[in-house]
């Protein structure tokens, strides 16, 4: 990142990540709700039209509430998320550098992506996901499993052990992998474009927001297919629908066509691309912030 220099690495990024990703989590919490009940439900039967019938209905049946829930473990996993994502790459990208000129590659901006992504999807965002996704399918489908996220966690762990939190692993890790690994170097690239190569213009929240709101659209392109199985993967039904990833991504197929892989495309583009140009643009922020006080 244009904003990431050869100092920034260590604890003090880990927390600087956490801030980040806690704040636009609060701020975005209602899309990802939206996405997740679109993706969910069948395509044969759909229960929605489209992000603002399944809004009006969502409040119409459970208020504003209803958009929220499964809120609080989102917003300490998305800190939680950005912890490990900043940190992974911010002592990858330190690691990487050129010795002589201080900078990184597209190439190593790329590798460092990709494994900020790997460290994300496994330390934080599959337990994370795998929670807001089956409180969501419940409210959705009715069935009064959980009485909320913390009542869910409980139970997952009762009924399934620490496993059953990781459903869906492998998609959430090639997606998470695939988002970093394209977002972080595109990011860069847009930047140089809208600022016309003015580095002194690195340290823009405005910048570095419009850029990561851009680059975070792009990525959903690349990893829709690979969101929309690990939703039904993590869903309540899935142990008695699918066997496995490959044979959830096959019976999509057969069953609903391709169309179902990019089933909440729309509000998924809205909302990565909003996460995303919230972290890039309050990452600097709070780094500023923080490096007053530390």
């Amino acid at each position: 990142m244009a904003f990431v220099g050869k100092k920034d690495t260590g604890v003090k990024t880990v927390i600087k990540g956490f801030l980040t990703g806690g704040t636009q989590a609060a701020i975005t919490y209602p899309t990802e709700c939206v996405k997740t009940q679109l993706q969910l439900q069948s395509k044969t039967n759909p229960e929605f039209n489209g992000i603002i019938d399944c809004f009006k209905k969502t409040i119409s049946k459970h208020g504003i509430g209803g958009c929220y829930v499964g809120a609080p473990v989102r917003i300490i996993g998305a800190g939680f998320q950005q912890m490990f994502r900043w940190g992974a790459y911010t002592n990858l990208a330190g690691l990487a550098r050129d010795p002589n000129t201080g900078k990184l590659s597209p190439l190593m901006t790329t590798f460092c992506g990709l494994g900020a992504g790997i460290t994300e999807a496994v330390c934080a965002v599959t337990p994370v996901e795998t929670l807001k996704t089956r409180v969501t399918d419940d409210q959705r489908r009715g069935t009064g499993n959980y009485r909320g996220t913390g009542d869910a966690l409980v139970k997952i762990f009762k009924n399934e052990g620490p496993l059953g939190l990781y459903r869906g692993a492998f998609p959430t890790i090639l997606k998470q992998g695939t988002n970093q690994a394209v977002r972080m170097p595109l990011q860069v690239q847009i930047m140089k474009v809208i600022t016309f190569g003015d580095d002194s213009k690195n340290q823009s929240p405005l910048y570095n927001g419009g850029a990561g709101f851009l680059a975070g659209c792009g990525s959903v392109i690349l990893t829709q297919p690979q969101d929309c199985v690990k939703s039904r993967m993590q869903s309540e039904a899935a142990k008695e629908l699918y066997s496995g990833t490959v044979d959830c991504a096959i019976k999509m197929f057969k069953t609903e066509g391709p169309v179902s892989f990019f089933a909440g495309s729309i509000p998924r583009m809205v909302q990565v691309g909003m996460t995303s140009g919230l972290s890039f643009a309050l990452f600097p922020v709070i780094s500023k912030l923080l490096n007053k006080v530390m």
